[in-house]
């Protein structure tokens, strides 16, 4: 009890600085994501159908940090990885700026490369905060570190609003300038971390071999529907801004739409781990994963500024239940000894997953159309809630054996 109690507390502590320092480097990513499509069509020539490819390599380069950020972690400690992590962001954004200045789009889509290399080590915060925490507090800690989240969700599109014309008349520059200041507040919040000497000192790999791990069918549920959950919201977001200025609303507009998605995203973290604590990790992740569809379903009703802001809303919270909730279930597949491998692998299949889906959004909405990208959802979204009714037989027998 008393070890639970400690965990706790620096748990607590913790994921209290690790919220704060998500607030600004979580607004990195709206940033890319608001910008990067219109940016990608501002550089371009005739031919826009490579538009997106800035957000895609932004995914591209998360999924490929993963492995980085884990090795960088488990030899310097958790917070000289994520301060790392933070000056890449820095250094992203200046690359950023220059490339938009130039014209260059090919730099420009590889400076948010690196942008998303940087948010590799973000991703990690809501792994941080759950590596000093006792099994009760564990599914809150990831809660509440996402709750940063709802800061973020106004910082990067506020951000987007007062800087991007502040190299008029090239546009956008100011905006991802812009990002590098809000490195250097995370930086300053992530000096206040502190984790155990068994967090910071180099370990070596322990417990079972990671395919043994990995081949666990709670786990592939758990990393299938995180993975999915984290994909359709990328699919439809990275889009998003493209069909609303292709629908005549403003970049304005595009840029609230997703401050409000952001909201969505972040704004249920206050209650999403009493939830999971309530009613189980399995169905908060179903519960978001039927939300995911209802953004599609108010998509295909319409093309006003109310159903994109809608849709989006219901995007992101259906991506918070069934992203935090399909985290927590990962964390249930592996011992303390297994964390560091798991974690990362868990990141990178869900990543890789998420540069498909992001990289083929423009492609498909320039090809299909609106509609067509948003009717994707649905086959994508049976498919894990038929791996979750599975689990639960499986659970369900396995309880029934053992009475």
């Amino acid at each position: 009890m008393t070890i639970d109690v400690i965990d706790d507390r620096l748990a607590r502590r913790n994921s209290f600085i690790l919220a704060g320092a998500q607030s600004f480097a979580g607004s990195i990513p709206a940033i890319v994501v608001a910008m990067g499509g219109l940016t990608g069509h501002y550089l371009l020539g005739a031919d826009k159908s490579l538009a997106t490819l800035p957000v895609s390599t932004f995914v591209a380069g998360t999924a490929i940090g993963i492995y980085p950020a884990a090795f960088l972690m488990k030899h310097f400690g958790r917070r000289n990885g994520f301060i790392i992590g933070a000056l890449f962001s820095l250094f992203s954004g200046i690359l950023s700026w220059y490339a938009i200045m130039q014209g260059n789009f090919a730099l420009f889509s590889f400076s948010t490369s690196l942008t998303g290399f940087a948010t590799a080590f973000t991703q990690q915060y809501r792994f941080a905060a759950a590596d000093t925490a006792s099994d009760t507090f564990r599914p809150k800690a990831i809660s509440w570190v996402m709750t940063g989240g709802v800061l973020a969700a106004i910082i990067g599109p506020q951000t987007i609003i007062y800087t991007k014309d502040l190299f008029d008349p090239i546009l956008f520059a100011g905006a991802f300038l812009a990002q590098s200041a809000l490195a250097i507040f995370a930086i300053l919040i992530l000096m206040g971390l502190k984790f155990p000497p068994k967090q910071t000192k180099e370990q070596k790999q322990g417990g079972r071999p990671l395919l043994e791990i990995i081949t666990q069918f709670r786990f592939i549920v758990a990393a299938t529907c995180a993975a999915f959950s984290y994909a359709l919201m990328s699919f439809v977001m990275t889009a998003s801004p493209l069909a609303m200025v292709a629908c005549n609303h403003s970049q304005e507009d595009a840029a609230l739409a997703i401050q409000w998605h952001v909201l969505g995203m972040y704004l249920p973290s206050f209650f999403t781990g009493n939830l999971i604590q309530k009613f189980g990790k399995e169905k908060v992740v179903a519960a978001g994963l039927f939300l995911l569809a209802s953004c599609s379903v108010v998509a295909l009703m319409g093309i006003e500024l109310s159903h994109f802001w809608i849709a989006l809303v219901l995007l992101g919270v259906g991506w918070n239940f069934g992203f935090i909730g399909a985290t927590a279930m990962v964390t249930d597949c592996y011992q303390p000894t297994e964390r560091a491998k798991v974690q990362a692998t868990n990141d990178f299949l869900v990543f890789g997953v998420v540069t498909i889906a992001s990289f083929s959004s423009g492609s498909v909405l320039n090809a299909w159309g609106w509609e067509k990208l948003n009717l994707i959802m649905f086959p994508v979204v049976a498919l894990c809630l038929a791996l979750l009714a599975l689990q639960w037989v499986r659970n369900r027998s396995l309880r029934e054996s053992n009475a």
